[in-house]
């Protein structure tokens, strides 16, 4: 009797084992999937096509820049790279990095929201707010490379954006590469990026006036 309990036992930690391992193995791939989903946009132009093709229309009726313009799509997870730079000569996405969103009421420096940031437009909400924003003034940051852009924006659902302080600076908590499934530390609702992302981009609009950013959230 003592044998075959035994053996029960014994069978029952290898089913248990097995089960495990399969589990690990299909949460493995199911990430996977979801990174493959999630990076569906990323480098397929045509997923961001209707945007672009507003924004080229936005920039030639407004006088804006009409080399180049940046998309912001709050609608990806934080942990991948969701900071588009757009060509309008070359009709493409050129290049692409890391940015956080605003924390909101959860912690500063933290990714509660890593999937789901909150949007609001009032004062001292701590939250990202969706539109369009001309980059304007090259101003001193206390952050990172102690570089930022004064962002004004234009619609009603970033107008408070002066009045906030909203501008595009780099943070040396933001990793230059994609952490996914981690999420990217959150601020008060500045797009912060890394500070080697901040250099390229900082050159691009030292010799690029009047860009075009549009955070959506597709």
């Amino acid at each position: 009797m003592k044998v075959v309990t035994y053996l029960f036992v014994l069978m029952s930690f290898w089913s248990c084992k097995k089960t495990e391992e399969r589990s690990s193995v299909l949460k493995n791939e199911n990430i996977s999937n979801t990174i493959a989903t999630i990076n569906k946009g990323e480098n397929n132009d045509n997923y961001y096509n209707l945007f672009f093709k507003e924004a080229r229309e936005y920039t030639e009726k407004k006088n804006y820049n009409q080399d180049v313009f940046f998309l912001i799509d709050l609608g990806k997870h934080s942990g991948l790279k969701r900071f588009f730079v757009y060509d309008f000569k070359k009709s493409k996405i050129v290049k692409s990095y890391i940015v956080s969103h605003g924390c909101g009421d959860s912690a500063w420096g933290g990714t509660a929201t890593k999937e789901n940031p909150k949007i609001s437009n009032e004062p001292d909400s701590h939250c990202s707010s969706l539109g369009k924003y001309l980059i304007s003034t090259r101003g001193v940051s206390q952050w990172g490379i102690k570089v930022n852009y004064l962002l004004l924006g234009k619609d009603k659902t970033n107008s408070n954006a002066l009045n906030r302080a909203i501008v595009l600076h780099s943070w040396n908590a933001i990793p230059n590469e994609e952490v996914f499934p981690e999420g990217t530390p959150e601020g008060w609702g500045c797009p912060a990026v890394s500070n080697e992302s901040m250099r390229e981009i900082d050159e691009l609009l030292k010799t690029n006036k009047k860009v075009l950013l549009w955070i959506i959230r597709s």
